[in-house]
């Protein structure tokens, strides 16, 4: 696996590699992101990946300076997963001048759910996104669907600008125990990851109420934020949404994903589960 610490460097290495298939990191890689990268192995000829922390994305206040950064061990489990090349700029080198100019995500898109919790989150995803696209010029770029808002942006953003990148998605990764796997599970102490798989068991039982035809998603709602304030967390949301725009649904819709965010002690977790 070559690394490449500039965009001059990347660019020179990719320019006649066939068709690139690209992974989007911020590193401190688990299972999840190595399952992205043999799924992208199966898109192209090159796969690229690239770890970089990006401020954009993080309010004041989150944990962007604590992050865990993990470049030598994730080296190494890019190697092992067959990555051909990676891209980890430092903040100088992707960012030598403020970056002034971002991608407005439209706020019926950016600004519920994540985005109302994290405002501006989904700008600073969908600039970086675009400056990295910009450095490596993939034919095809996979995103995990934990991230179920982030996916739906970023395909967006994609097919509106007209960008010719074929956007795959990459199924969430699981523990035995049904969490999803995410570099903050890391934060957890040992009673907090005991606990922490309760998030997935409450959202499959809300899909389970959905699919024996209970359709009073509002209080269904209700009911797994009451269970899991009664185990101790701290939700921001659960909600049951459209999946193809996370717009609310009509009592008649089908095509749905509940997707939860909760403070289990001071870890912010998501997930989601379609329908």
């Amino acid at each position: 696996m070559q690394i490449h610490h500039t965009i001059a460097a990347t660019r020179a290495a990719l320019a006649d590699v066939g068709r690139i298939v690209f992974v989007p990191t911020m590193g401190n890689l688990h299972d999840g992101h190595i399952a992205l990268m043999r799924q992208a192995r199966a898109h192209g000829d090159c796969v690229v990946a690239s770890i970089f922390v990006n401020r954009l994305q993080f309010r004041p206040g989150e944990d962007f300076e604590k992050y865990p950064r993990t470049l030598e061990p994730d080296c190494e489990r890019l190697r092992t997963a067959g990555v051909d090349h990676l891209f980890a700029p430092d903040e100088q080198e992707l960012y030598p001048v403020p970056q002034r100019y971002v991608i407005e995500p439209p706020a019926e898109h950016a600004n519920i759910l994540e985005g109302e919790i994290r405002p501006g989150h989904f700008r600073g995803v969908a600039t970086v996104v675009m400056k990295l696209f910009s450095v490596v010029q993939p034919q095809a770029a996979l995103f995990g669907k934990k991230d179920y808002q982030q996916f739906m942006v970023l395909s967006d953003m994609v097919r509106e600008f007209s960008i010719p990148i074929e956007v795959i998605p990459g199924e969430t990764v699981r523990a035995d125990d049904g969490l999803a796997l995410s570099s903050r599970n890391g934060y957890l102490s040992a009673q907090e990851r005991a606990e922490a798989p309760n998030l997935f068991r409450v959202l499959s039982h809300v899909v389970d109420s959905v699919r024996k035809r209970r359709r009073d998603f509002a209080a269904l709602e209700q009911e797994a934020v009451a269970e899991l304030r009664g185990r101790g967390w701290v939700p921001d949301y659960v909600a049951l949404r459209k999946k193809d725009d996370l717009q609310s649904p009509s009592a008649h819709d089908s095509g749905l994903v509940v997707l939860a965010a909760a403070r289990l002690g001071s870890t912010r977790l998501i997930d989601n589960l379609e329908v």
